[in-house]
C-alpha cells in the first residue's frame, strides 16, 4: 500500500529485454577470433585479416557448445541440445553485445549470423574498451593461441647513471648527519628510465617504435606475430626518459608506483637507491654496521624498544632524513631524543648544537630531563626579554617556545643547528600557520618530530609534520590530498596501502598496549558515569534547544553555522552547570548539578584514600567555580591554564607530585600534553571533547612510564543529552584515530536542521 502507482514506460521495453537476456536466456555468448594470412607479410594490404564468429554455449551444460550458424541451420546435433529458443536467446545476447561492440550490429539483421570481418580498427577497440565492455555483459573473446594478445607493459627504472649505480653511494648515504644534505638536494637529480615488455620480453626503443608506427593491432615482432593496442603503442613511445630529485626516487621506489601523465606505472629502483630503499623501509637491517648502543654519558637504562627507536631515529638522521617519532604519551620520547643527541655528538663531523621547540609548559620538563640524564651537556633557554645565542656551546641544547621561535625565527635560522626538534608537533598542523612557516626557515643537518597524535582531525595535519622533517616526500599539498587524503578518507584500499608504504619508514609509532612495549604498566580502568539533569539544568536545556533551533531554522550560510557552534557550547555548559552558563557573578554552586555532586562524591573516597586527582575541564569559569567549591569543603587544589606562567606551572607540578594538593584542576588545552603527573591514581573528564585523541594526551598525563599505582579515568556524562550522543559519537571515532578522523564541532554545523534537532533533543535523564 506504500509503493508508487505502477507506470507504463514502453519505450524501456528494448533495455528491459537486453538486461533480461543476461539473466533469462538458456545460452551464453562468446566471440572466437580467427585469423588468415598470417604466412605472408605484414607490409600495407598484405597483413592478415581478422573474422570474428560468436558462439553459443549452453548454460545446463557448458561443455555443449557451437557456432551460431549451426544453430540457424537447424535439423543436427546442436538444434537439439539448445532447444526450441536458442535462436532467439541467441539474438538478445547478440543484441545486447552489439551494444558493447557495435561492430556486431550487422549480425542482427543477417539471414544466418554467422561471421563479421572487423577492420584493423575495430580489432584495436577489442583489444582495449569493446573487450572490457563485452566482459560486462558476460560475452568472452577467445583470440587464437598462437596468437594471445599480449599486453604493452611500462616500467619504470629509477637509479644513478653510469659508475654511480654499482659503485660508492654519493655522499647523502653517508652515515655522517654532515654530509647528509646532499640526499634532498634538488640538483643532485636521478635518472628515470623507462622499461617497456611485451608480456615477458622487454623491448628496445627500436621495436618500440616499430609498434608505434605499424599502426596496426597484429603485427611481426621477433619472427612471431604479436596482437597490440597500436595507440599503447604510441603512447609508450612519446614516454621519454626524465630526471627526478632523489627524495621523489625514494618515494617512488617505497610505493614501489609512481604517477606519470596520469598513469600509474610500476617502478623498480637500482643502485645505491635500491640500498637505500632497503635500509629505509627495515631500518633494523645493519647490513653490517653495528647497532647503536645506549651512550656512555646517559645516566639511564633505555628499554629494548626505546633502543629501537634510538637506532631508528640514528638510521633516518644519518641518511638526511628526517622522522617522526610517534609512540604513546608516556613511552619516553624525551629520554629517546636526549640519548640521539648525545650519541650523534660522538659522531665524525655529528656535533652541533640542538634546538627544541615545544609547547611553554614543557621547557622546564625537558631542562630536568636533560640535566637528570645527561648531566653537564649545556641548556640553555632562548626564552624572555634576555635571550640570547651568542656564545653557543656545539654540544649543548637549546630550548625555545614556538611563540618565541616565531618571533624570532631570523636569528633562531642564522644559527648552525646540528639538529631541530618539534616537540608536541601537532603545533604546526596547520602548514599555513605563522608559526608552521617560521619552523621550515631553520635550517639542520637533521630534523626531527615528536608527538603522539600524528593525525588528530585529517591527512592533511600528518603531510605537515612529515614535510617537515622529510621536505618533498609526500609531494605539495594539493597533489597530497588529490591523490592520497581523499582517497584514504574515502576508503580506498590501495591508496591507504600505498600511502601506508611511503609514510611507515618515517614515521614511527608505538602504543602502550602493544606486546612487550611498556608490561610494566599498571592496569588502565575508563569508565562512562551517567549523571541526571537537576530541574534546573533539565528547564534551562529545553529552553536554549527550543529558541536556538528555531532562530537556526531561519538562517543560513555563516549565520546559521555560528548559531549551532553557539547552541552546542550552550548545551555543554548547562550539563556542566547551570551557574557556568548564566556566568553568574556569586553563584550558589551546591545543589544545581548532577556532575558537581557527582565529583564531590568522587573526591570524598579518592581524598579518604591519600591519592591524587586530575581533573580535566576545556572550560576556565567551569574550573574556577570547581576551585570555588571545592575551597569551601577544605578540599586542596590547584589551578593550571594557559596563563598560568611557566615557572608557576613547573611549582604546580612538583607540589602535586609532592603530595601537597590531592586535586589538581587543569585546562584540557593547556595541560593535556608533556606534564608528568604520575602521583595521579585517578583522572575525571567533567566535559568532552569532540577528539578521543586530546581526551587520551590528557589521560596519559597520569598514566605513562614511572606509574606504578592503577589508573582510574571517569567521565562524566550528563545522561539523554548532548553529552550522550557526543559519547557515541567518539566511540565509533576511536576506532579510526589512527587512519581519519572527523573533523568534530565544524561537521555539525553541516547538519541539517532535523538531524540537529535529534543531537540535542533533550530525552529523558532528569529527576
Amino acid at each position: 500500500f506504500t509503493a508508487w502507482e505502477p507506470q507504463r514506460l514502453p519505450g524501456h521495453r528494448a533495455w528491459a529485454a537486453d538486461v533480461a537476456a543476461g539473466h533469462d536466456a538458456g545460452v551464453r555468448l562468446s566471440l572466437r577470433v580467427e585469423v588468415a594470412g598470417l604466412d605472408g607479410g605484414d607490409g600495407p594490404g598484405t597483413g592478415p585479416s581478422f573474422r570474428v564468429v560468436p558462439q553459443i554455449h549452453s548454460v545446463s551444460d557448458p561443455a555443449v557448445v557451437a557456432d551460431a550458424a549451426e544453430v540457424w541451420a537447424g535439423g543436427g546435433p546442436a538444434a537439439e541440445a539448445f532447444g526450441p529458443r536458442a535462436r532467439m536467446d541467441t539474438l538478445l545476447m547478440l543484441r545486447r553485445a552489439a551494444r558493447a561492440w557495435p561492430t556486431l550490429t550487422p549480425l542482427l539483421s543477417a539471414a544466418v549470423p554467422d561471421a563479421v570481418e572487423p577492420a584493423d580498427e575495430e580489432i584495436t577497440e577489442l583489444l582495449g574498451p569493446a573487450a572490457r565492455a563485452l566482459a560486462a555483459t558476460g560475452v568472452q573473446v577467445h583470440w587464437p593461441r598462437e596468437l594471445s594478445a599480449r599486453r604493452l607493459t611500462a616500467r619504470a627504472v629509477i637509479g644513478p647513471d653510469g659508475d654511480e649505480a654499482e659503485g660508492g653511494a654519493p655522499r647523502g648515504l653517508a652515515r655522517t648527519a654532515s654530509d647528509a644534505a646532499p640526499l634532498l638536494s634538488s640538483d643532485a637529480l636521478l635518472t628515470f628510465n623507462w622499461w617497456f615488455a611485451l608480456g615477458d620480453q622487454q623491448l628496445s626503443r627500436e621495436e618500440l617504435d616499430r609498434l608505434a608506427e605499424a599502426g596496426r593491432p597484429l603485427v611481426r615482432l621477433r619472427d612471431q606475430w604479436v596482437l597490440i593496442d597500436p595507440d599503447e603503442a604510441r603512447r609508450a613511445r612519446e614516454t621519454q626518459d626524465r630526471k627526478v630529485t632523489p627524495i621523489d626516487a625514494l618515494g617512488a621506489a617505497l610505493t614501489g608506483s609512481a604517477e606519470v601523465d596520469g598513469r600509474r606505472v610500476e617502478v623498480r629502483a637500482t643502485g645505491w637507491l635500491e640500498r637505500l630503499r632497503e635500509r629505509v623501509a627495515d631500518p633494523a637491517r645493519q647490513d653490517g654496521e653495528p647497532a647503536v648502543g645506549q651512550p656512555a654519558a646517559l645516566t639511564a637504562t633505555l628499554r629494548d624498544y626505546q633502543l629501537r627507536g634510538l637506532n631508528w631515529l640514528h638510521t633516518m638522521t644519518s641518511l638526511g632524513l628526517g622522522g617522526c617519532l610517534a609512540d604513546d604519551m608516556g613511552l619516553g620520547k624525551t629520554i629517546t631524543l636526549i640519548a640521539l643527541h648525545l650519541h650523534r655528538q660522538t659522531l665524525e663531523g655529528g656535533a652541533g648544537p640542538t634546538l627544541v621547540v615545544c609547547p611553554t609548559s614543557l621547557m622546564g620538563n625537558w631542562q630536568r630531563e636533560i640535566e637528570k640524564f645527561a648531566p653537564g651537556t649545556p641548556v640553555r633557554r632562548f626564552h624572555g626579554a634576555s635571550r640570547t645565542l651568542d656564545d653557543l656551546p656545539e654540544d649543548g641544547f637549546v630550548l625555545t617556545t614556538y611563540g618565541t621561535m616565531r618571533l624570532d625565527a631570523p636569528r633562531l635560522a642564522s644559527a648552525r643547528w646540528g639538529m631541530v626538534v618539534a616537540d608536541e608537533a601537532q603545533h604546526v598542523k596547520n602548514p599555513y600557520s605563522a608559526t608552521a612557516r617560521a619552523l621550515r626557515t631553520i635550517g639542520a643537518g637533521a630534523r626531527v618530530a615528536l608527538t603522539g597524535t600524528p593525525v588528530e582531525n585529517n591527512l592533511s595535519e600528518l603531510w605537515a609534520i612529515l614535510d617537515w622533517t622529510t621536505p618533498g616526500l609526500l609531494g605539495r599539498l594539493g597533489t597530497f590530498r588529490t591523490r592520497y587524503a581523499r582517497a584514504v578518507e574515502g576508503g580506498d584500499p590501495a591508496a591507504a596501502e600505498r600511502l601506508g608504504a611511503l609514510v611507515r619508514p618515517f614515521l614511527l609509532r608505538r602504543r602502550k598496549s602493544d606486546p612487550g612495549i611498556a608490561p610494566e604498566l599498571p592496569p588502565k580502568t575508563e569508565t562512562d558515569r551517567a549523571v541526571s539533569l537537576t530541574s534546573e539544568q533539565a528547564g534551562l536545556y529545553e529552553a536554549v534547544v527550543r529558541e536556538t533551533l528555531a532562530a537556526i531554522a531561519e538562517a543560513d550560510g555563516m549565520s546559521r553555522r555560528g548559531l549551532v557552534v553557539k547552541l552546542l557550547t550552550s548545551l555543554k555548559q548547562i550539563c556542566n552547570h547551570p551557574a557556568q552558563y548564566l556566568k553568574e557573578d556569586e553563584p550558589r554552586i551546591a545543589g544545581r548539578s548532577g556532575k558537581l555532586e557527582l565529583l564531590d562524591e568522587l573526591l570524598d573516597t579518592i581524598v579518604a584514600e591519600g591519592a591524587g586527582v586530575l581533573v580535566f575541564t576545556q572550560y576556565v569559569g567551569m574550573a574556577r567555580l570547581l576551585e570555588r567549591h571545592l575551597a569551601a569543603r577544605g578540599i586542596g587544589t590547584q589551578f593550571l591554564h594557559g596563563g598560568t606562567p611557566v615557572a608557576a606551572r613547573e611549582e604546580m607540578v612538583n607540589r602535586f607530585q609532592a603530595g601537597e594538593a590531592p586535586v589538581f584542576l587543569l585546562s584540557l588545552k593547556a595541560a593535556g600534553t608533556g606534564l608528568n603527573l604520575t602521583r595521579a591514581g585517578h583522572v575525571v573528564h567533567f566535559d568532552r571533547w569532540w577528539n578521543p585523541a586530546v581526551e587520551a594526551q590528557a589521560t596519559d598525563r597520569a598514566y605513562r612510564i614511572g606509574q606504578t599505582q592503577p589508573v582510574q579515568v571517569h567521565r562524566l556524562i550528563a545522561e539523554g543529552t548532548i553529552e550522550d550522543r557526543i559519547a557515541d559519537m567518539l566511540a565509533r571515532k576511536q576506532g579510526l584515530a589512527d587512519a581519519v578522523l572527523g573533523s568534530g564541532e565544524s561537521a555539525l554545523t553541516e547538519l541539517s536542521d532535523a538531524e540537529l534537532a535529534d543531537l540535542v533533543e533533550l530525552r529523558g535523564g532528569t529527576r
